[in-house]
């Protein structure tokens, strides 16, 4: 049995263990939140490398973009990537620009979801362009949220292109902040201060992005809202319920009663296949996901 370990600087209050198949080989999946230590984590993946097959990097990405060529590395993330050694690690970013994009189109084009004209709030395109792109191509008008989420700072974006004008000159500067200041772990995941910036979430029919961003600043009546992220727990889906959500999607599939994190599915794929990740391209992603027939979860919980 091949052996998947998720390292996040996230709670551990949010931590999985199961056993599954996929592609025809037996996995132990496994999820650890270190409560927002780096430095635990770093020595995690210390204890653990070459003693399994892969490690997904949770809690924290890689890379931010500015929605061209250009990536950027965080910089509190080098430390955990360079911690492995001999285990290959990702962070979920192939999945991310594969198949999120991927389960937009299908949700659109198989008719469960209307996207025509819908106002998406998607959090962050700086982890997600791809995710925002596909909303676009599909006739929604999209706010991006990164200045609001990452930054507290009540300015909406409404074009790509200004996303990306934006995001040329921040991001090269925003990438070597403590990560911390940028999004919530350990224990400031608990958080959700409902008070600031709810008008974005009232005047928006889907919102869309990282779950912990959602919550954020999440009000307690979100009647008729669509809610479009990756992972959630049966706690998060017991209080999207009681806050009168009527959708969630989630772009992971449900694993042992919950969705995991794209880092978790990434790494589950260069598992099963023996390759680094530097190997894989964009079109192996799509292969194996077309060999796998993800199909995004769907919950109508009001």
């Amino acid at each position: 049995m091949k052996r998947i370990v998720s390292v996040s600087i996230g709670s551990s209050r949010r931590d999985k263990s199961i056993e599954t198949e996929f592609l025809g080989e037996k996995f132990l999946v496994e999820r650890i939140g270190t409560d927002g230590d780096i430095n635990k984590a770093i020595e995690l993946i210390k204890t653990l490398d070459g003693k399994v097959d892969a490690f997904g990097m949770g809690g924290i990405d890689l890379y931010l973009t500015t929605g061209t060529d250009r990536r950027y590395i965080i910089k509190d993330a080098i430390p955990l990537w360079k911690a492995a050694k001999q285990t290959p690690i990702v962070d979920g970013s192939g999945i991310k620009n594969t198949l999120e994009k991927r389960v937009i189109k299908f949700l659109n084009d198989s008719n469960i979801i209307d996207f025509k004209n819908k106002k998406v709030l998607m959090t962050s395109a700086a982890d997600r362009y791809k995710m925002a792109s596909a909303f676009v191509e599909c006739g929604c008008d999209v706010t991006i949220g990164d200045l609001i989420f990452a930054l507290g700072i009540p300015v909406p974006i409404r074009r790509l292109r200004t996303f990306k004008g934006i995001a040329e000159l921040a991001i090269p500067v925003v990438s070597r902040l403590p990560f911390e200041l940028l999004y919530p772990t350990g224990e400031k995941q608990k958080e959700n201060r409902q008070k600031r910036f709810i008008s974005y979430y009232k005047n928006a029919d889907i919102i869309a992005g990282d779950y912990h961003y959602i919550k954020k600043y999440m009000p307690m009546d979100m009647s008729g809202k669509t809610i479009v992220t990756n992972t959630v727990t049966p706690e998060d889906i017991e209080v999207l319920k009681n806050r009168r959500v009527s959708v969630v999607v989630t772009t992971t599939p449900n694993l042992g009663g919950r969705s995991f994190g794209t880092n978790v599915m990434e790494a589950l794929l260069v598992g099963a296949t023996g390759k680094r990740p530097e190997e894989l391209e964009e079109e192996d992603y799509y292969s194996m996901l077309d060999k796998l027939d993800f199909k995004p979860r769907i919950e109508y919980l009001n």
